[in-house]
């Protein structure tokens, strides 16, 4: 935006206040030949925004009504210090981490290999910062005991649009953590630990998580090729090529590989994945037997480096019981989608924030943006999507709370299991929306590199394919059905009952409150009659059904918030608004038998038809 604002030009205001109208001298001047203008910039303002956290209504409102009034005190002091720390010297720095990516530098001067990932200075005062600011620290050191995951969320939150992608490196640090943490944190793994989740920025780790190999994907118990041979001292060797490796200037890593055994031999399949931990780096500073074949070029998170490392006998320790890889592992896959949920509602507020600002300052047609009815309701539908995105969020991370604290009933902890892949592929498709249609709303500058926009556009479609596509997150909800035996759904239905009764006596929320009753009708009725016909029906409304357990407990959630005493009008419009969609498109599209199996046969005609494929069996 810097290179977007004029100097001040007789008979131009660029600073049009609020309400002010385009003046008689400004039309002349707009109407002049372009060879007798003054200057030919454009005449654009700059959206500012000012400390985040006092900025963010929401955020506030939630805080106050959930926290206790001490905890309240001292966390809403470090939010607010946090905010102006961000609006100062951390956002710059972001901005510093974009324009200089990493580098790799395979060989010296000499063609001697180095294999040497090279960060800009901006990226490595991220990560003293991280550290300075406790944004591991905080989840474990449990200060303000089950509300300590809370305030460390809100924290990432802030920290989300202004890291430069240093948000990725810290969600795999923080799974690593509870990875260890959940294991006990065993004698051989305390350093780690103490390493990831130190507030000193000379001891502060991060941590890689090194899953995907040449096959790709999220199918690791088919695609994981590592394997790890056992040495004399108890330790063991990895051999394989890890294809997809985020943070590979991590300081260590987790990562899956198969045990060889006495014959030589590897067990295939999910239950032949052990978990093991690694350091990237020697005590000297050389890599651990690992060769870096390049950096991934990527759509988005370019400041973040991404790499392509074989493995060739990097030495590491097995962390899990042999053959319970996938299962230890699991931990770390929790919190990764939490921290994409936190990036995914980070993104949205931010471009909501730039937009509905430049709609205070910018003149079209006549009047500034904001006294154009329609530009204004595109940007509240926005800003629904979001309020709904960011209860979801704090609901997830209050539960994670109260598990980790052993404050959690049973119940809590279905309910969580279930709402972590449910809230992280939902809002990871709100996050794409509403930051596409946010661009749009800054006109041909949404489109301009340097005004920093179309870098949160590619930042946030990386939100819906990490941790677990749409697709595949939304069978891993069907999983989580299955393993509790339907009870998660009783708790759900409860729960989403309970928080309704809650907005039964405020008069202008009991419309909404009518459409929650019928959606949550039209679920159980889609449940009952989807389960009487077979597995391909619920494979194939998986989606579908993600989607519409995602609105109705936001809708739920939403409704909770907009009837506190001290609700604002835009707390209840928001509710209402929200619950004025379709809530339960499982049952609409069951109804429009999208389900049957003609219709999956169908959908393999419509896909190839005219293409070599078509005629044959697919």
């Amino acid at each position: 935006w810097e290179r977007c604002q004029p100097p001040s030009h007789k008979g131009i205001n660029t600073t049009l206040g609020q309400g002010q109208q385009v003046s008689v001298q400004e039309k002349q001047d707009l109407e002049m030949p372009l060879a007798r203008r003054e200057t030919e910039s454009l005449f654009q303002e700059q959206p500012e925004t000012g400390n985040q956290y006092l900025e963010d209504a929401l955020l506030r409102s939630y805080l106050k009504t959930h926290l206790p009034p001490k905890v309240l005190e001292e966390v809403d002091q470090d939010l607010e210090r946090f905010g102006n720390r961000l609006l100062t010297k951390i956002r710059p720095l972001g901005w510093e981490c974009e324009l200089n990516p990493p580098v790799f530098r395979q060989y010296d001067a000499w063609g001697q290999r180095v294999d040497q990932i090279v960060t800009c200075s901006a990226w490595r005062k991220m990560k003293e910062i991280a550290a300075e600011e406790g944004l591991i620290a905080e989840a474990y050191e449990r200060r303000y005991s089950n509300w300590s995951r809370l305030h460390q969320a809100v924290k990432l939150y802030l920290f989300s649009s202004c890291s430069g992608g240093f948000n990725c490196p810290l969600a795999m640090t923080d799974g690593a953590a509870k990875v260890i943490e959940s294991l006990g944190i065993p004698g051989s793994l305390k350093n780690a630990f103490d390493h990831l989740t130190s507030r000193d920025p000379k001891k502060f780790w991060t941590s890689g998580q090194w899953m995907t190999e040449r096959r790709g994907g999220s199918d690791v118990a088919n695609g994981t090729e590592t394997v790890a041979r056992k040495q004399p001292d108890g330790t063991y060797r990895l051999y394989g090529f890890k294809w997809f490796t985020s943070a590979a200037d991590s300081d260590m890593t987790l990562t899956l590989a198969r045990v060889v055994d006495a014959e030589g031999h590897v067990k295939q399949g999910s239950s032949g994945l052990s978990l093991f931990f690694l350091k990237v780096r020697d005590e000297e500073g050389k890599l651990n037997s690992i060769q870096v074949q390049k950096l991934k070029d990527k759509l988005g998170t370019r400041q973040m480096a991404t790499a392509e490392l074989w493995l060739d006998g990097a030495k590491a320790e097995l962390i899990s019981a042999e053959g319970r890889g996938v299962a230890s592992i699991s931990n770390m896959l929790n919190i990764t989608r939490i921290h994409n949920v936190i990036g995914a509602v980070a993104a949205m507020r931010r471009m909501i924030s730039l937009s509905r600002e430049y709609a205070r300052r910018r003149v079209a047609f006549g009047k500034l943006l904001k006294d154009h009815p329609l530009h204004m309701q595109t940007i509240a539908r926005m800003e629904v999507q979001t309020r709904g995105a960011f209860l979801l969020l704090m609901e997830i991370v209050r539960l994670l709370g109260l598990a980790e604290t052993n404050m959690a009933s049973e119940q809590d902890q279905l309910l969580l299991r279930l709402l972590i892949p449910v809230a992280k592929l939902y809002t990871g498709k709100q996050a794409s929306a509403v930051v596409v249609e946010a661009m749009e709303s800054f006109g041909g500058q949404g489109y301009m590199e340097d005004t920093g926009l179309p870098v949160i556009l590619r930042d946030a479609l990386v939100l819906s394919i990490w941790e677990g596509t749409t697709n595949i997150l939304s069978l891993d909800v069907l999983r989580s059905l299955t393993k509790s035996q339907g009870q998660v759904m009783a708790v759900f239905f409860s729960t989403v009952q309970k928080k309704l009764e809650l907005a039964s006596s405020t008069a202008k929320l009991e419309p909404a409150a009518q459409q929650m009753r019928d959606a949550i009708s039209s679920l159980r009725g889609f449940m009952q009659a989807a389960g009487s016909k077979g597995t391909l029906t619920m494979e194939l409304a998986a989606r579908d059904f993600s989607y519409s357990l995602a609105r109705i407990y936001t809708g739920a959630l939403l409704m909770e918030h907009a009837a506190r005493p001290d609700a604002s009008s835009a707390d209840i419009s928001a509710a209402r608004r929200w619950c004025n969609q379709e809530l339960c498109p499982a049952a609409a599209e069951l109804e429009n038998s999208s389900y049957e199996a003609e219709e999956a046969l169908q959908d393999s005609a419509l896909v190839y038809e005219g293409s070599p494929a078509h005629g044959s069996r697919l």
